[in-house]
């Protein structure tokens, strides 16, 4: 995990939607990506991150993401302290 991060959602195949967290300071190298899940629902989103423990999750001080309702809760709900 690092200071700034994203979060994109993308098609890989036939419509199955994946949510993907990135490492921006990775400039696509080596542990660029952080987290890639199935789906793009807040919920299924909310429930790996709180898996990670509060000190990890707190590094991060700027998310890039697109104005998705589900994204947006997502980072408000597991990365309190970073700006949106």
């Amino acid at each position: 995990m690092s200071e700034e991060i994203s979060i994109d959602e993308t098609s890989l195949s036939r419509g199955e939607l994946y949510t993907i967290i990135s490492n921006k300071k990775a400039h696509s190298k080596k542990r660029t990506i952080i987290a890639m899940i199935k789906g793009v629902e807040s919920e299924n989103i909310i429930s790996i991150f709180q898996k990670i423990p509060t000190n990890i999750c707190n590094v991060v001080k700027e998310i890039t993401l697109d104005m998705s309702s589900s994204f947006t809760k997502v980072m408000k709900t597991c990365f309190s302290k970073a700006i949106l």
